[in-house]
């Protein structure tokens, strides 16, 4: 294992690899916001259907469906992010942590 050791990657790598992952972890948050978003405009539509046989006086029943879907996209990218810092990938884990904050602002902002 010595030989393994001594092999240290060259600078253009590191970027390289740093470069690739990111676009993978990217890649994947959009991916899981999109089916997030879907799932959530499906139910919209549902809940539009049930909803044209009530009063205009009555009080819709509260939906906690977009707090508990953008709360679970938002655990998800900020346990990304502490594992990619804690894995040494410092800008990919700062971009991911970005991204969590923004995820957090929204699920705060979706609060019934």
């Amino acid at each position: 294992m010595p030989e393994l050791a001594d092999k240290q990657p060259s600078s253009g790598e590191g970027a390289l690899t740093a470069g690739c992952l990111l676009l993978l972890v990217l890649v994947a948050d959009v991916a899981a916001g999109l089916l997030v978003g879907i799932v959530l405009a499906v139910r919209g539509l549902g809940r539009k259907d049930a909803r044209s046989g009530q009063t205009p006086t009555s009080m819709p029943p509260l939906d906690w469906a977009p707090v508990l879907g953008y709360g679970a996209l938002t655990l998800a990218v900020g346990v990304t992010a502490v594992v990619l810092l804690r894995i040494g990938h410092r800008v990919v884990g700062t971009v991911q942590l970005t991204l969590c904050v923004f995820l957090a602002i929204l699920t705060l902002g979706s609060w019934p």
